[in-house]
């Protein structure tokens, strides 16, 4: 699967969500940071369309803990999308697409395609 540069990490916004392009895709980029571990944390990136609310809204979304999984709360009606798979929690037959991320040094890299569903859930 080909990786794409696609940002620094001072690009980012720790604890936060932020919107790219990919070729003619919106993508919302997340970093979950904790300072507190002093550790990088890690960075998740998943469609910034909302299905749900028919916008491209979820870059702007708030990242919290729901039922123990990393999601990002979406700003139109708060439904919560798992960052690591892309399952809504309120309507689990609802997904987003979900993109492989690495960091190399600075540099954030996403796959140009998104992750296919059944490899996240092996």
């Amino acid at each position: 699967m080909r990786l794409i540069d696609i940002c620094s990490l001072d690009d980012l916004v720790e604890n936060s969500g932020v919107g790219v392009l990919v070729g003619d895709l919106q993508v919302a980029i997340f970093w979950d940071k904790h300072p507190e571990s002093g550790e990088l944390g890690e960075i998740y990136a998943i469609d910034n369309y909302d299905p749900i609310g028919g916008a491209n809204v979820l870059s702007r979304g708030i990242i919290c803990s729901f039922d123990d999984r990393l999601t990002v709360s979406s700003p139109l009606y708060k439904q919560h999308f798992c960052l690591s798979s892309g399952q809504c929690l309120q309507h689990p037959e609802i997904f987003v697409a979900v993109y492989k991320t690495e960091l190399r040094g600075d540099r954030v890299f996403i796959s140009e395609k998104a992750v296919d569903l059944e490899s996240i859930a092996a």
